[in-house]
């Protein structure tokens, strides 16, 4: 498929860091999205108290959104400092502890129990630290993930996912001649080969 000058871009954590601490953060919405309300019903599919996990989550206000209707919600950023303003933004108590499988890794966690926040690199994540989810909201993610480590990123998903799993998935389209993203280009057809 064609992605471009982009199949070689690479943006390092620390770029990533860098984002949050200089406020450069267009790419969070101070808003819920009005796809996840619209196909709200899809990654629910009738079904209450499902554990929903928000890959790359910087501090989505979905998150509070869905663990106000009942569910509970995982996520993983690379910025503390996101994950804390999450916390904050939100007038959320929460205890922060280290996670013992993933050296230099952190847990945040909302006291109510039903939020709780990775703070690590993605890939540091696997099943058997953070279970298996009913639903994912992928909002930002796999247009951050760089173009090279897609079918890592891919394979992981897979793997955190339940059986009857709903994976609801924005990306963006445009002419990647024209932009070196992210959010980087993802073709439909390289979605499907993806994910099947």
């Amino acid at each position: 498929s064609d992605v471009g000058s982009q199949k070689d871009r690479v943006v390092t954590e620390e770029e990533w860091l860098q984002k949050w601490e200089m406020g450069n953060i267009g790419f969070h919405k101070e808003q819920g999205h009005p796809l996840l309300q619209k196909y709200l019903d899809v990654l629910l599919n009738g079904r209450s108290g499902l554990r929903i996990f928000f890959p790359l989550c910087g501090k989505a206000v979905e998150m509070k959104w869905l663990a106000d209707m009942g569910h509970s919600i995982v996520g993983v950023e690379v910025s503390e400092q996101a994950v804390k303003e999450f916390f904050s933004e939100h007038s959320l108590p929460y205890c922060e502890e280290p996670v013992s499988e993933i050296s230099g890794a952190k847990i945040f966690q909302s006291t109510s129990g039903n939020i709780s926040l990775y703070c690590c690199s993605i890939y540091d994540l696997s099943s058997s630290i953070v279970g298996k989810f009913d639903g994912v909201w992928d909002r930002g993610a796999l247009v951050a993930v760089n173009p090279r480590d897609r079918q890592r990123y891919a394979s992981l998903m897979i793997n955190l996912m339940e059986k009857n799993s709903s994976y609801l998935l924005v990306t963006v389209s445009y002419d990647p001649n024209k932009h070196k993203g992210p959010p980087f280009y993802v073709p439909e057809s390289e979605i499907k080969s993806l994910f099947g």
